[in-house]
């Protein structure tokens, strides 16, 4: 599997590198190179960085970053203050000329990938979004500080249904019982929709689906929090929490009386969010549906 990873990535970096000229002496047809347009990016971009917060950024050689730094000062794209406490780290801003080359080299690139785009619909252009932003975080990039927590669009459910059940499966070898529950109660939550007393809720991060939760009307002033779900990329963010806290908020504007939900005591992450949110375990059992003995449990929340 790992042999079949590596080559799909290296097939993929062979195709990029292609489609967007990286190899090209002149990139985009300007005077610059593609390192020398990412050190651009990083300048302009930043708050006045010195040429360690550069090389620190783009993880670049250091005799190659002084070259290419020195290349921009001889064309005036440059200027270099002295530095207030260390001579030696000297502020990097864009001349007025740095500035319209790096605006001509952005809008240029941003032109070629709305072109790339052009021939692809909506719903192409947002698996393009996810599966590039699902590569970033499985690669390791740092997350960004905000996740954006909303309410479901059409297809999402069901799509977080079946990433709970594979991760499920895999985590904890849970078998079809498991994703015959998840999907029934996805399916009802989307038959039996009530406006206003039904919500699901989506987390998203950098364009990307990592997590859900749904809650339903169970009547007699009830209601029920079900199939809370954070994928591992993008779990110890808060991101479970968030969206505990939008069910609750919905249902007390809603005029519930109370909230259930039901979980398994080794979910312990779930279990802790939920006894922060003021939840009480009021039952236990222990059962086999999900193909081997799991004690599960019966949390309520008074709204």
């Amino acid at each position: 599997m790992q042999d079949d990873a590596i080559e799909a990535v290296r097939l993929f970096n062979r195709f990029y590198t292609r489609r967007v000229g990286a190899l090209n002496a002149r990139f985009l047809g300007t005077d610059a190179t593609l390192p020398e347009a990412r050190v651009l990016f990083e300048v302009a971009n930043g708050e006045r960085p010195v040429a360690a917060d550069l090389q620190k950024a783009l993880d670049m050689d250091a005799g190659q970053l002084s070259r290419t730094l020195a290349r921009f000062a001889a064309r005036g794209w440059i200027e270099r203050a002295t530095g207030e406490t260390d001579a030696r780290r000297r502020p990097i801003a864009l001349t007025t000329a740095g500035r319209a080359v790096f605006d001509h080299i952005n809008q240029r690139q941003r032109d070629e990938v709305a072109a790339m785009l052009a021939p692809l619909d909506a719903m192409q252009q947002g698996d393009i979004v996810s599966a590039l932003g699902t590569a970033r975080a499985l690669l390791g990039e740092a997350p960004t500080p905000n996740s954006l927590i909303r309410p479901f669009h059409a297809g999402e459910v069901a799509r977080m249904a079946a990433r709970q059940a594979v991760f499920y499966r895999d985590h904890y070898g849970w078998g079809r019982g498991l994703e015959i529950n998840i999907m029934q109660a996805s399916t009802q939550f989307l038959a039996h929709f009530k406006e206003g007393r039904d919500q699901g809720w989506i987390a998203e991060v950098n364009g990307v689906l990592a997590g859900q939760v749904l809650l339903t009307d169970e009547g007699k002033g009830g209601c029920r929090l079900r199939l809370l779900y954070v994928e591992a990329t993008a779990r110890g963010r808060g991101i479970g929490d968030a969206l505990v806290a939008a069910c609750i908020g919905f249902a007390r504007d809603a005029g519930y009386a109370q909230m259930t939900l039901w979980t398994h005591a080794v979910l312990t992450s779930a279990r802790r969010i939920y006894a922060a949110h003021g939840f009480e375990l009021v039952e236990s059992a222990w059962h086999d549906d999900f193909g081997e003995p799991v004690e599960s449990e019966t949390w309520r929340l008074k709204l």
